[in-house]
Parts: structure tokens; C-alpha cells; sequence
């Protein structure tokens, strides 16, 4: 059996190269734009910074949460609060799905951080 047909995680391409980009924008804030919610904003421009340092360094993915491979999504602990943070994948004119998130000519990447309870 090919990974396709067993569909494991991290076997496709795309997926790397997803992932690759999705890690460059979470660890780097380049390549794409970084969203804070009101919540986060709130806890004021220290606390902020913090958490996206936190996010910028977490690597546990694992089939559980990264079943596609593409490290696009996770949560962490902060403190006494929960972080979740997503990254999600426009055209450049930010009005549809891109069409194609491997592609980063054609992609707008929006990762948004925020307290689990404003899910």
C-alpha cells in the first residue's frame, strides 16, 4: 500500500509544502498575516507578544492533531487560559478559498490566535 491509499498524515506533497509555509508564518510572522482576537488583544501588548511566542515555538503535532500533516492548526497552554490558533488559506484578494494553499503566489495565509473561549 502507498501512503495514499492509507492515507497517513505527512505523505503528500502538498502537505509538506503546506506545512512548510504554515511553519514559516507561525514561527517567523512572515508569509502571510497574523490575527489577534479582542479577548487576546485585551490581556494587553506583553501578554500578546508571549502568546505568540508560545505558538511560534510549538512543534507537537501528531496524527491526533494534525491529521492532514499541514501544522495549520493547534492548542497550548497560557498561563491558566487555553490558546487556539488557526491558520486558514485565502486568494490573495482575501474574497474565496484559495485555490490552491500550496502555492504561495496564489494563497494568503491568515493565522488568528485566540483564548479557546472565544471559539
Amino acid at each position: 500500500m502507498t501512503d495514499r491509499e492509507t492515507d497517513a498524515p505527512f505523505s503528500e506533497p502538498s502537505s509538506r509544502a503546506i506545512a512548510a509555509l504554515n511553519d514559516r508564518l507561525r514561527t517567523t510572522g512572515t508569509g502571510g498575516r497574523m490575527v489577534v482576537t479582542a479577548g487576546l488583544a485585551a490581556l494587553g501588548k506583553t501578554q500578546v507578544d508571549l502568546a505568540l511566542a508560545i505558538v511560534a515555538v510549538f512543534n507537537a503535532f501528531d496524527a491526533g492533531n494534525d491529521p492532514h500533516g499541514e501544522h495549520d492548526c493547534a492548542t497550548v497552554e497560557f498561563g491558566p487560559e487555553t490558546l487556539i490558533w488557526k491558520i486558514d488559506y485565502y486568494d490573495r484578494a482575501l474574497s474565496a478559498h484559495s485555490p490552491n494553499p500550496a502555492d504561495p503566489s496564489v494563497t494568503e495565509r491568515v493565522m488568528t490566535v485566540m483564548l479557546a473561549e472565544e471559539y
